[in-house]
């Protein structure tokens, strides 16, 4: 995914506050569910109510970023579990990284908040992903 920086994401310094990093990989998850495993964000939250909260993120602040750079976002899917996902996502700017960060992300149902499995649609896509990332 390609995100431009903009001047709202900067701090005095002239560089991306980090927090801001942590929003663009929530839009990166958005958009690699949507276009890179082919299932509508949008309607996995709002209809069948799955939600896929955060449960654990870190993120290495390799070289700053700043404002009229534009970063390649790229999704890796590190492991797979029964309703975990961990992520990497890494962040590069004409071809050095700037950024890596991890996500544990869990499926849980939005009707009472409790994890459950990764539905059979979504692990499919998600293992098709995977393979591709390895080969």
């Amino acid at each position: 995914m390609q995100r431009l920086i903009r001047f709202s994401h900067c701090d005095p310094a002239g560089i991306v506050y980090f927090p801001v990093y942590f929003d663009m990989f929530n839009g990166t998850v958005e958009d690699w569910f949507t276009q890179g495993l082919d299932i509508d964000y949008a309607t996995m939250i709002l209809q069948r109510r799955l939600g896929l909260p955060i449960v654990h993120a870190e993120c290495d602040f390799v070289i700053p970023s700043r404002m009229g750079d534009t970063l390649t976002l790229g999704v890796l899917l590190e492991r797979l579990g029964r309703s975990s996902v961990k992520l990497r996502i890494n962040g590069e700017h004409e071809g050095q990284v700037r950024l890596s960060g991890s996500l544990t992300l869990v499926t849980t149902s939005l009707d009472d908040f409790a994890a459950v499995p990764i539905p059979a649609d979504i692990r499919a896509a998600m293992e098709r992903y995977q393979a591709g990332c390895e080969g």
